[in-house]
């Protein structure tokens, strides 16, 4: 369509008869499904709002990134559908802005907003008219009169261009996580030589004294073997942190046999019965009967699977209920743990994964980062979601589907 239709079209509104505004409709219209279906056609998602804030456009891209329909959402207040855009604060500057920013719905992703103000210009006469009024384009008339100076654009509105950033962010987050664990496991052979040299010694010394006990009467012997019993435990306890930290940072290798998930969830469930019963908490199993059998170190499975649920238990305290399930799609097996505790903050969450950070009062903080580093070395993945003060859900997924096989069947050619 030629340039400049719009700005003619306007001009003379006051001459053309119904017919011609007919065909001028009908080519807006046209006009209009055409930008649409480029728009539609996008990786990025474009937003268009009015002075007001609230959405006159938006397309299918921008729909899929934050779970909208375009029907509702236009007319509504963007700051409304999305949940947690500072709309005044990223709109109050004159010029672009680029924003990044961490949505949960209806997926946990990253995207960077590029906002731009959207103006328009009030023109004076157009380029087609001549000095006497003749329009020398259709050759008829116009009403002549006074030029008009062009004047300072108008803010009508603004341009969102979203992009999905998801990938690149966490890549570099584990870039990030990578250079923390190789600074860590450098310290840690130094820092384990040091430590456990002292404990192996308060060990012997310890079982030193138990032996002297028989020399003393009733009473000093119960007060110093409660002093020994204490201090066996603080080393108990030091020897134990010490020992999950080496196993998270220095991880052995996965000695890959075929197992059945569903048989190592309930070995790991089995070791919590007692508890489990202490505490009254109830236990709801949803394990598919047709999982495929997975190449896995059933060992490593184990533990992640039993740091789970010692969290979820610790969090619940008494009277919950832990759901696990296991199910599957088309390239993962899926195991999940869904319990009724307090939750986590997203303050927590952004740092649940940071080695000795815990919400809890006499936690390592090394459990989950123990979770993710097994379920990694597996080529699966890890995610955590809690609304806050409604439980939390741990989600594994672990591929059953060799992705080499995957894109023969998608047509690639087998190397020679």
């Amino acid at each position: 369509m030629k340039a400049g239709f719009v700005e003619k079209l306007i001009e003379r509104l006051g001459r053309i008869g119904p017919e011609e505004v007919q065909n001028y409709f009908l080519r807006l219209a046209q006009e209009k499904g055409f930008l649409e279906t480029v728009f539609n056609a996008i990786q990025e998602g474009v937003i268009v709002t009015d002075s007001n804030g609230r959405i006159t456009y938006l397309n299918e891209a921008a729909c899929a990134l934050f779970g909208l329909e375009s029907a509702d959402a236009i007319g509504n207040r963007l700051a409304e559908r999305i949940r947690g855009l500072d709309w005044e604060s990223l709109t109050k500057s004159r010029g672009p802005v680029s924003h990044d920013m961490e949505v949960f719905y209806p997926q946990n992703r990253f995207i960077n907003f590029y906002i731009v103000p959207l103006g328009i210009e009030h023109r004076g006469p157009v380029a087609g008219d001549d000095d006497s009024g003749r329009d020398t384009e259709s050759g008829e008339r116009s009403t002549p009169g006074p030029p008009t100076r062009a004047t300072a654009a108008e803010e009508v509105g603004h341009v969102m261009i979203l992009r999905d950033i998801t990938q690149s962010r966490r890549t570099a987050q584990q870039t990030i996580e990578s250079e923390r664990l190789n600074a860590l496991t450098l310290l840690a052979a130094g820092v384990a030589h040091e430590i456990g040299n002292p404990l192996n010694s308060l060990h012997i010394h310890l079982q030193l004294m138990e032996r002297s006990l028989q020399n003393l009467d009733d009473g000093a012997k119960a007060e110093l073997q409660h002093s020994i019993d204490v201090a066996r435990s603080e080393v108990n306890r030091l020897d134990s942190i010490v020992t999950q930290f080496l196993r998270a940072i220095r991880p052995s290798r996965p000695q890959l046999r075929p197992e059945n998930l569903n048989t190592i969830v309930e070995e790991a469930m089995r070791f919590f019965t007692p508890e489990l019963q202490d505490r009254e908490i109830v236990v709801e199993q949803e394990l598919r009967s047709d999982l495929p059998v997975l190449q896995v170190d059933r060992d490593q499975m184990k533990q992640a699977f039993y740091n789970v649920i010692k969290n979820s238990l610790e969090a619940m305290h008494r009277h919950g209920t832990l759901r696990i399930r296991t199910d599957m799609d088309d390239t993962h097996v899926i195991i999940q743990f869904v319990d009724t505790g307090g939750g986590m903050s997203a303050e927590s969450l952004s740092r649940v994964f940071e080695p000795y950070f815990t919400t809890k009062p006499s936690g390592t903080g090394l459990g989950l980062l123990i979770v993710r580093r097994i379920v990694r070395e597996h080529g699966g993945e890890l995610s955590i979601e809690s609304p806050q003060g409604k439980g939390l859900t741990i989600t594994i997924r672990l591929p059953y589907i060799d992705k080499r096989v995957r894109m023969l069947e998608a047509g690639e050619s087998k190397p020679h």
